[in-house]
């Protein structure tokens, strides 16, 4: 048994600025694509950071869940989901699909919904500025089980040296009457070079210990704490830049979004025909870095 992607979806734009609410519309959009019921979502990770009025009680994951109508039943009998925010900055998707293979091989469970996205707390931007560099995107990852001879690895982590690179807080001294739609976001000079030394060591990694080093039929996801920084990384690895698959980078950085987004978008502009298998690699604040190679599905007719 492995873990796979059962479906992804995205929400961005329109007329909310609010990351439940689009944390909400993509989870909602990614089970209809799978054809999953709620009911069927045992468990809900949120792995979002920047939140709406840099809410702190309760867990964001709970206020998306409801959003989402995903486990709202009550009575005696009614099927439980448990949701929980996982918060490692960029990393924390990879984090989540860490902890929701766990799950499912307990087989507890049908379902792990991962949700990630990010806004300006204070609900007034969309687009990313040069204060705060990050898009308002909400995104969602169904995860199943597969008797396929498909799905995730294991995840490496990497933890780098020295000062945080990039930080993100409330800065209480200055804050006054703002606290809750104000963030200061510091990202340090050689910020991405220190971010790309980490996802190299992670990434490199994990092509290491995969049973093919070759890289012709890897496509390679990344985080986008800078828009180059995919291709950079592919650089780095030895891989062509023609595999690099990006998310729409059009409003900015969607941070914890970015793989989610990558992935749908690859999918629906169908760029992944041709590839086997998928190296994701996030990099973000810490210095840190988690990467996992995910094989692909084998299509229709096309032996595994």
């Amino acid at each position: 048994m492995s873990v796979r992607i059962t479906s992804t979806a995205i929400s961005r734009g329109g007329e909310t600025i609010g990351i439940v609410a689009h944390s909400g519309r993509a989870a909602r959009l990614c089970l209809e694509r799978a054809g999953v019921r709620p009911d069927q979502v045992g468990v809900l990770i949120n792995t979002g950071v920047f939140r709406d009025s840099n809410t702190l009680e309760p867990a964001v994951a709970a206020l998306i869940q409801k959003e989402a109508g995903i486990g709202l039943e009550y009575a005696v009998d009614d099927p439980r989901t448990f949701a929980f925010d996982l918060m490692n900055g960029a990393t924390g998707v990879l984090e989540a699909v860490r902890v929701a293979t766990s799950i499912l091989e307990t087989g507890s469970t049908e379902y792990v919904l991962i949700v990630s996205g990010d806004t300006h707390p204070s609900l007034t931007r969309p687009t990313a500025t040069a204060e705060f560099p990050y898009a308002t995107c909400g995104a969602a990852m169904l995860l199943g089980r597969t008797e396929e001879p498909a799905g995730f690895g294991t995840v490496r982590s990497v933890a780098g040296a020295g000062t945080p690179a990039v930080e993100g807080y409330v800065d209480t001294a200055a804050m006054g009457t703002t606290g809750r739609g104000a963030m200061t976001i510091v990202r340090e000079d050689d910020f991405a070079e220190r971010l790309l030394a980490v996802a190299v060591e992670a990434a490199a990694g994990v092509l290491a210990e995969s049973e093919a080093g070759e890289t012709g039929d890897l496509a390679l996801l990344t985080s986008t704490p800078t828009t180059d920084f995919g291709v950079r990384l592919a650089d780095a690895l030895g891989i062509d830049r023609t595999h690099v698959r990006a998310p729409d980078l059009t409003d900015g950085d969607p941070h914890t979004a970015a793989l989610t987004a990558a992935f749908d978008r690859a999918v629906a502009d169908d760029t992944l025909t041709g590839y086997r298998r998928v190296l994701f690699v996030a990099a973000g604040a810490g210095p840190s870095a988690a990467a996992v190679l995910y094989r692909l599905p084998a299509p229709a007719g096309v032996p595994a």
